[in-house]
């Protein structure tokens, strides 16, 4: 009787999805190669969007070509399935997958809407003898009156290349009117929160912003009102409080709008009405107020903590739930370096690459029969960036300023950046950008590129919908 080979299913082709893939890879190679294992990477997207560089790729400092990560180029031993896995079945083992060959969805649902489809096109069923959750997390909005009409989100690089046009296309407004309500609204830019997200966007578009001035005759860089809405006491809280009290500092002394303490309490009507009773008209309203668990985990069958993310062992196995592996935001996992009780490991791409080698570790050590291991990871520190040649960090204790910062912060995650053929590539676009100055073009017609198509056609496309 021929044996049959192990299948390992991972859900998601982010951080965690990506890494523990590779690492399996790797480490499974002669049972690939015999066709003892199998690897199944489920995945919406084709690729891996590196977060971090989403900031650089807003501002034109990277193409966004070398922010993602192609899935089939660098999983070429992993069988790459394009879709949502909908349910999962962890007595049976198995796992319904909604593929890109699923009917799209019709009447304003969406594919996180479709929950009880197991038959028909485009649905599949794998079974699995090792199963990895890492859907990852998406933005954590709120009941703001306005936010899901005018807000914008940056956790994606076609956000990142949708904001930077979107930037641009408010300097061709402003350079294009008389009109001062309009004007002011058109320079006028807002961003809620103060984490690692919304403070390197904020700051590396108006560097962006500032220097794109130079090409307009008719606006001065000053007339720009850059905003940044946070409601806690501080920003950058990852960097400590000295870093964040200095990035604080940088940015006021950039002439940034920085309200701590205070919450956006409606951006209906293209004006952000702020919880000190300010008003501000406004274009732009970029959200990047958190995270939380991709909701889908709740259809898992799972057991989730008080925040939706699965409750985990050291070793990164789901609780009470044999043969199921999970990391990265969306998993509570015991931070086992923590003095404090029931400490859990903090959702950053730190803790999600290296989980994901732990866990890829563990799952190899299952089918050779090996004990596992622990996940244990002192955090080394914290790097963010300020715009071009500015940032904070704190490593290993010391804490660095400006250039230095900078620079440790461009190193740190060069380094992270999965295959040396994406490492040179970022590398050597760096190299260029520092001869050869920013290039200051929008290209908003990507967002749309059937509309001139349809307008030919006689069929243009509804303004409100652009």
């Amino acid at each position: 009787m021929t044996k049959r080979p192990a299948h390992i299913v991972v859900i998601g082709g982010g951080h965690v999805g990506l890494y523990t893939a590779h690492r399996l890879q790797h480490r499974l190679r002669r049972g690939l190669r015999r066709g003892d294992v199998r690897i199944t990477v489920v995945s919406p997207d084709p690729y891996m969007t590196y977060q971090p560089f989403l900031p650089e790729a807003a501002a034109g400092s990277l193409s966004p070509r070398h922010v993602v990560v192609p899935l089939r180029r660098v999983l070429d031993r992993c069988r790459i399935l394009a879709g949502r896995a909908t349910t999962v079945d962890t007595a049976r083992r198995t796992v319904t997958v909604r593929t890109a060959a699923a009917p799209r969805p019709t009447n304003g649902t969406t594919d996180a809407d479709i929950t009880g489809d197991t038959t028909g096109p485009g649905v599949v069923h794998l079974s699995y003898d090792e199963l990895v959750l890492a859907p990852g997390s998406i933005a954590r909005t709120l009941p703001v009156p306005g936010l899901a009409g005018h807000g914008i989100g940056f956790r994606t690089v076609e956000e990142a290349i949708g904001l930077r046009n979107h930037v641009l296309e408010q300097l061709d407004i402003a350079a294009s009117t008389r009109d001062t309500d309009v004007r002011d609204a058109a320079l006028t830019f807002v961003f809620v929160g103060g984490g690692y997200a919304g403070v390197e966007a904020l700051a590396e578009l108006e560097d962006m912003a500032r220097h794109a001035c130079r090409h307009y005759p008719s606006l001065r860089p000053e007339e720009q009102k850059w905003m940044l809405v946070e409601a806690g006491d501080r920003i950058l809280p990852e960097v400590g409080d000295r870093m964040g009290a200095y990035a604080l500092r940088e940015l006021r002394r950039r002439n940034i709008d920085v309200r701590l303490g205070t919450r956006l309490e409606s951006c209906e009507h293209r004006t952000a009405v702020l919880s000190d009773g300010t008003r501000h008209p406004a274009r732009t309203l970029v959200w990047t107020a958190g995270v939380k668990p991709h909701p889908v985990l709740a259809r898992f069958g799972v057991p989730l903590d008080e925040r939706g993310r699965v409750r985990c062992t050291p070793t990164l196995q789901v609780q009470d739930t044999a043969h199921v592996w999970a990391a990265g935001d969306a998993a509570a996992i015991p931070d086992l370096t923590s003095e404090t009780p029931g400490a859990r490991c903090a959702p950053n791409a730190q803790h999600a690459v290296r989980q994901a080698r732990r866990l890829a570790d563990n799952i190899a050590a299952t089918l050779a029969g090996r004990p596992l291991a622990d996940y244990r990871h002192r955090n080394a520190g914290s790097v963010a960036s300020l715009g071009l040649h500015k940032g904070v960090a704190r490593v290993y204790g010391r804490r660095l300023t400006g250039r230095t910062a900078w620079f440790v912060h461009r190193a740190y995650h060069l380094s992270r950046v999965p295959t040396v053929n994406r490492k040179a590539r970022v590398l050597a676009e760096w190299a260029l950008a520092g001869l050869f100055k920013r290039e200051i073009v929008s290209l908003g017609s990507l967002e749309h590129p059937r509309a001139e198509f349809e307008l030919a056609a006689g069929t243009p496309r509804d303004p409100e919908e652009t």
